[in-house]
């Protein structure tokens, strides 16, 4: 059987999708000797894919994301290789395209999210292009011959958006890598004064003193409920506290920077993007993870925190008490009082975050990319 893979997400070009799409791929490699696969890439990430398996064969699709030549070249691409079935791993499969294939829908955000706050583009245009985006999944849920997600809830919230059978959906969860970069001691301080996480003890003449912080990484997208956070933080007197935002600097962080400025809010810092090596240093002595989110498919940036030892404070909603299990602390997005009582928790608490730390491991060693990709292999099967 020959297997075409719609890569064009592929690796840190992808962000979330891209990390999904790699380990797939990646893990497909290893377990599947028999199976010709068809890697469809684009430029900016053709050289970053290597085929480690002989059955596995790239080509470049140089067709931007949700774009016309998605929908009008690409089809005619696959065309030529014949694939006996495609993968989609993302909603936006040409509508043009009249082969079996599978796809994989993370989420329903902009379902349950349709907010113009959440986009650049004018109204009248964001319009057009959320009308499109609800036939865009519409048409892959229907005409897929099978749907692969990545958690119970998102299931059930596709079953009750749409009329599937649930047994055309199956649930492969995501995992987190279980390589963790280690600097010694130095060098992570080097690290850390970089991002500005270091002070100094006058009276002892010590430069080397690491600041106390709550960590986020991720994007500034509305639905990830930050702004809720930096009031918390900033108005019901934790500022003592201070925030680290991690993520790469786009037209939402400048938003949150211009509300940070303008309110004065002294206890948030951004620190853009860090490399994923930097990133474990700042997992490492951070004193707890903090995940607002409203809304997540999965919730893969707390997993990652709680593989890395990272005590995590997340929302009680959505997919996260699926995900999170036991092992995290929650509150209640729509509660003010309950996000301020549990900052105050899990800063001061030390057995606490101990015990979190201790689960945290158990619970994201439960998460195996192998498993998702037999999962996946099997549905191609």
């Amino acid at each position: 059987m020959t297997i075409g893979i719609d890569a064009r997400f592929y690796g840190s070009l992808g962000k979330g999708l891209g990390r999904y799409t790699q380990k797939l791929i990646e893990h497909l490699e290893l377990i599947d000797t028999k199976n010709r696969y068809i890697v469809f890439l684009r430029r900016e990430n053709f050289d970053e894919y290597q085929p480690a398996n002989k059955n596995f064969t790239k080509v470049l699709a140089d067709y931007q994301w949700y774009s016309f030549s998605e929908q009008l070249l690409f089809p005619l691409l696959l065309l030529r290789f014949r694939c006996d079935m495609m993968h989609f791993p993302h909603f936006n499969v040409p509508v043009l395209y009249r082969g079996k294939f599978i796809v994989t829908i993370h989420d329903l955000i902009l379902i349950h999210f349709p907010t113009q706050r959440a986009t650049m583009l004018h109204p009248l245009w964001y319009r057009v292009k959320f009308l499109a985006y609800k036939a865009a999944i519409w048409w892959a849920i229907h005409k897929s011959c099978h749907i692969m997600t990545v958690s119970e809830y998102t299931k059930q919230d596709i079953l009750e958006h749409y009329r599937v059978d649930g047994g055309k959906i199956t649930v492969a969860y995501e995992a987190i890598d279980a390589f963790c970069t280690y600097h010694g001691p130095a060098k992570s301080l080097e690290i850390l004064r970089t991002y500005g996480l270091t002070g100094s003890d006058e009276k002892k003449g010590d430069c080397g003193i690491i600041k106390p912080y709550l960590l986020y990484v991720g994007n500034a997208y509305p639905h990830k409920n930050l702004e809720a956070l930096i009031d918390v933080l900033h108005q019901d007197n934790l500022k003592d506290m201070t925030l680290v935002l991690v993520g790469k600097e786009d037209y939402f962080y400048r938003r949150l920077k211009d509300k940070v400025r303008e309110e004065r809010v002294k206890n948030v810092l951004f620190v853009g993007f860090v490399p994923d090596g930097e990133l474990d240093v700042l997992y490492r002595f951070g004193r707890a993870y903090v995940f607002p989110s409203l809304y997540e498919g999965f919730g893969l940036p707390p997993l990652e925190a709680m593989g890395r030892g990272l005590p995590v404070l997340a929302t009680h909603a959505a997919s996260l008490p699926e995900i999170l299990g036991g092992a995290a602390l929650y509150f209640y997005p729509d509660q003010k009082d309950s996000l301020r009582l549990s900052l105050r928790h899990i800063w001061n608490d030390v057995a606490l975050r101990d015990a979190l730390r201790t689960k945290g491991y158990a619970q994201a060693g439960k998460f195996q990319w192998l498993g998702m990709a037999q999962a996946t292999l099997e549905r191609y099967r």
